[in-house]
């Protein structure tokens, strides 16, 4: 019952409770400072771990162990406030005074951030358990030496530690402390996180799925119990309890108090719904019918569920093999069948008719992955055939060659594929299901022998010419032949020879003789084009200066011809006229020779000092009529 200071005038010194508030507050104050102190610790050594090993466990399972601490540390927050108020209120002299209305007023102001410490508390809690699973969703079991025991080690110590501490709480009567039970729950959920962490930290060797799994169970575990604290907390603010009532202690966990041995779920439930909501189940004949017929229910399902664990839907691309305590005795179809339950009679599933494709290349295991790419976005990298890149599928061959009249070798990468499935007869599915354990393996091991012998005869010459489909086709049967030989089952439908070309290391040779090549012909090329442009200017030249000289002797020629012309023209022209014509033409050329000559203009009016000195010389400049012709 929870003390009510205005109803309940009782003195309060009475109460255990009460009595031993101050030494919980202490007690509670030491917990929560060393725990606080080793919260910090254990965080840097998970930020460092994955810093250190980035794909290990081991960040996930220390993130986990923080969380756990956080509300472990949150439950303690919750019960000192709880105690600081009990000790507050038992100091109070009289409930009705002043001093102690004031002390109490000063208590509850400090109770009002217990629902916000607790949501910051357990809201951490749950970011920390969600980057936990992310972490551990991405992480591969490897560490290194010594690493994990001595992890898992540690995390077995704090376990113990935290072991001996829920003991002294449990130790704790209800009424000397109510709120131990509460704390005895977070400390179990703590010491089961770190006991889960340990357990994976010692499984990790195994290479198994194990320690991944128990991660996710520790932190499903966590974040329950977080989440309910959560929303106990936020749920809180909605409580309008009077400041003179005593506190409940909100860090109060219906999940945590199911981890007890024996357990006791359904005794709870029917407590937690007498004290909360008034129901008692245990009166109820329904429910005690529904107990005393659990048991028989159980078994009767259970026997059915084996009975009908004997019908078997084979599905239409399978075939079932009956197997009757052990031995197989019939093959069924596509169907539905009637057996023996489970396990008297079992059936194991068979292919049928369904159609695969294996390279011969040990590398392509893992490489025949779906293409996924989008009809406008780059080609993916199956679709790249060039073979100046390394393909998985494909794998290195030997074959004969011959240069220069002397026998050799060359290297070759070939990409064979082999298209099988198991032969549709009965025979063949109980050969395929229990002669062989990896079938691609097997037809990868024959082919790879088959290819070694068969390409040790034959040229590349002949390969990339008719003898390709040819050693397909031989290839096909000698394989087919081998596996028969091997009652393995499988039918192989067709082989194909996807390439043949030289091995991707040659691919640098060949490209520095192609492009030497390709610089060869750029060279002949670039000279015979300026022994071209040197050609046509000294043809240009010759045209020109033949041209020019065609042109001068057409001048020369025209000249002459318009001079005899001219002088014939004269000839006939002084036969006719006589001394005219040559009055005529003298008279042209002197004022021909006048027009650039400087003029004398004789005036009689000068007088004989200034008369000038007229040379009759010009005369004789004038043509003879008795020297013309």
């Amino acid at each position: 019952m929870r003390v009510d200071l205005d109803r309940d005038h009782r003195s309060l010194s009475d109460l255990p409770r009460f009595q031993q508030a101050p030494l919980h507050e202490r007690r509670l104050r030491r917990l929560t400072t060393g725990i606080g102190i080793a919260v910090p610790l254990v965080l840097l050594a998970a930020v460092v771990s994955r810093q250190a090993l980035p794909e290990s466990v081991v960040a996930p399972l220390l993130g986990n162990a923080v969380a756990a601490l956080l509300l472990l540390i949150a439950g303690l927050y919750s019960a000192f406030r709880v105690a600081r108020w009990r000790r507050c209120a038992r100091r109070a002299p009289t409930v009705q005074s002043r001093q102690g209305s004031a002390v109490l007023v000063l208590s509850l102001g400090l109770l009002r951030s217990e629902a916000l410490g607790l949501c910051l508390l357990t809201g951490f809690a749950l970011l920390l358990v969600v980057l936990s699973w992310h972490a551990a969703a991405i992480a591969v079991a490897s560490l290194p030496g010594l690493v994990a025991p001595l992890l898992g080690g540690t995390m077995l110590l704090a376990a113990f530690g935290l072991l001996v501490l829920e003991r002294g709480f449990a130790d704790a009567g209800d009424s000397g402390w109510p709120e131990a039970a509460a704390l005895v729950q977070l400390a179990r959920v703590a010491i089961v996180v770190l006991l889960l962490g340990a357990l994976s930290l010692f499984l990790h060797a195994d290479g198994g799925p194990w320690p991944f799994r128990l991660q996710r169970l520790s932190a499903s575990l966590v974040g329950v119990v977080a989440l309910e604290l959560w929303l106990r907390a936020a749920l809180s603010a909605f409580d309008r309890r009077g400041g003179r009532m005593e506190p409940r202690l909100l860090a109060d966990s219906a999940v945590a108090g199911l981890l007890c041995w024996p357990p006791r779920s359904l005794q709870t439930l029917q407590g937690e719904l007498q004290v909360r909501l008034g129901i008692d189940l245990r009166q109820s004949w329904a429910f005690s019918f529904m107990r005393r017929a659990l048991l028989p229910v159980t078994a009767a399902l259970m026997l059915l569920g084996c009975a009908l664990s004997g019908v078997t839907e084979v599905p239409i691309q399978e075939r079932g093999i009956y197997e009757r305590f052990g031995a197989p005795v019939a093959v069924w179809a596509p169907g539905l069948h009637f057996g023996l339950p489970w396990p008297l009679g079992r059936v194991r599933p068979v292919e049928n008719g369904i159609v695969h494709q294996v390279a011969a290349s040990l590398r392509s295991e893992g490489g025949d992955e779906s293409d996924l790419s989008g009809a406008e976005g780059p080609a993916p990298e199956s679709a790249n055939r060039l073979w100046d890149t390394s393909h998985l599928a494909e794998n290195s061959q030997v074959i004969a060659s011959e240069t220069g009249g002397s026998q050799g070798f060359e290297v070759i990468s070939m990409d064979v594929r082999f298209v099988y499935r198991i032969a549709l007869d009965d025979r063949s599915a109980l050969a395929a299901t229990y002669n062989s354990a990896d079938i691609p393996a097997l037809i990868r091991s024959i082919a790879g022998r088959v290819l070694v012998r068969d390409l040790a005869s034959r040229d590349l010459d002949g390969l990339l010419g008719g003898q390709r489909a040819q050693l397909a086709r031989e290839i096909g049967k000698t394989v087919q032949d081998q596996l028969d030989a091997l009652s393995s089952g499988v039918e192989i439908l067709s082989s194909l020879i996807e390439s043949i070309h030289p091995p991707a290391g040659a691919a640098d040779a060949y490209h520095r003789v192609q492009a030497a090549l390709i610089k060869s012909r750029a060279t002949v090329a670039r000279e015979r084009g300026r022994a071209a442009e040197q050609t046509n200017d000294a043809r240009m030249r010759a045209s020109m200066a033949g041209d020019k000289a065609a042109a001068a002797a057409r001048e020369a020629q025209a000249e002459a011809e318009v001079a005899d012309l001219r002088f014939a023209a004269e000839r006939e022209a002084f036969k006719k006229a006589g001394k005219a014509f040559v009055l005529e033409q003298y008279l042209a050329r002197l004022s021909q020779g006048l027009s650039t000559a400087q003029v004398v203009i004789v005036d009689h009016r000068l007088d004989t000092a200034q008369a000038p000195v007229i040379d009759w010389r010009l005369n004789r400049m004038a043509p003879d009529a008795a020297t013309l012709p």
